[in-house]
């Protein structure tokens, strides 16, 4: 199977290696920037908007100075309260995201999130751990933000690690065309697909996008045999309703009996909500809900939720 590499660049904001999460055995998760959802428990804010961004980590800054002698626009301000410490302020709004403050700041309090990246320089990095697929059956993994918002980069990478024997996930939530599926399907091999909400309503009030796209694509996928495993963020207080597991078994169970029966069954996997975003938002002069959990989900909740899941007749991993 021979692919082009994509005619530009993907946008990237973090290559993971020996990742153990993303799919089976030890893999190389590569998160594209760019989502069209804006889940409001989202744990990687870094990864929606598609270009770079500054990140700014006020513990850190010291009140130097230097990002205010570098930016072009004059973002970046420094004050000095009476008897108190530097004070450092940042108007995003006229920032360029040139990124010159974060390259002069050498406390580490700002950072550019997001870069570019070809296939060709991708792909290197994901074969300098090529032993380790094949020892753990891993492999590579596309994650984001959404990889379907830069389906010709996706297509692509995928494309060319198939071609050097490396197994392919994509970690979705499959909202895009379905003829974007069906290009990133043929290079494929598994499709982790994170099902966010079953209530049509909530759905959009909590990502604001509707659920038919994402349900028409996972039957279709569904149909085509492709291998899926449902993942389930599930968040207190949002999601965690009874209701929504048992249409959870529902919609499974419907999208087995589509399926012949040499594909391999779907199972799910529960993703349960940690707190770690919450910091991030801030980092990005964003505010998450009031409402969002202020501790992660304990393991003893989690199994709960996977025995109440399994109780529906779902094979949970």
């Amino acid at each position: 199977m021979q692919v082009r590499d994509a005619p530009v660049p993907g946008r990237i904001f973090e290559i993971q290696r020996f990742s153990v999460h993303d799919g089976p055995g030890i893999r190389t998760t590569v998160f594209l920037k760019g989502c069209p959802l804006r889940c409001q428990w989202c744990h990687n804010p870094e990864s929606q908007d598609p270009g770079p961004e500054i990140a700014y980590l006020p513990d850190k800054c010291i009140g130097c100075g230097y990002c205010v002698q570098n930016c072009p626009v004059g973002a970046h301000s420094v004050f000095e309260d009476e008897g108190g410490p530097r004070r450092h302020t940042f108007d995003r709004a006229g920032c360029t995201r040139c990124g010159r403050c974060a390259a002069e700041c050498w406390a580490g309090a700002l950072e550019v999130v997001g870069s570019t990246i070809t296939v060709e320089d991708a792909l290197q990095e994901i074969l300098a751990d090529q032993s380790f697929y094949q020892e753990s059956g891993g492999g590579i993994t596309l994650s984001g933000g959404e990889p379907l918002h830069q389906p010709e980069f996706a297509t692509a990478l995928l494309g060319r690690a198939k071609d050097a024997g490396i197994h392919t996930a994509v970690e979705t939530c499959l909202f895009a065309s379905a003829a974007t599926v069906v290009r990133v399907g043929r290079v494929t091999d598994l499709f982790l697909v994170d099902l966010k909400e079953t209530d049509e309503t909530l759905h959009q009030r909590y990502t604001g996008v509707p659920p038919k796209p994402v349900r028409d694509n996972l039957e279709l996928l569904s149909r085509s045999g492709a291998a899926i495993r449902i993942r389930l963020p599930i968040i207190p207080s949002f999601n965690d309703r009874d209701e929504h597991f048992r249409q959870i078994a529902e919609l499974v169970s419907a999208l087995t009996a589509s399926r012949s029966g040499a594909f391999a069954p779907i199972a799910v996997e529960i993703m349960p909500y940690h707190s770690l975003g919450t910091d991030k938002h801030r980092r990005f002069g964003r505010s998450a809900p009031d409402d969002l959990p202020s501790a992660s989900v304990d393991p003893e909740t989690t199994k709960q939720w996977q025995a109440r899941l399994r109780e529906l007749g779902l094979r949970v991993l």
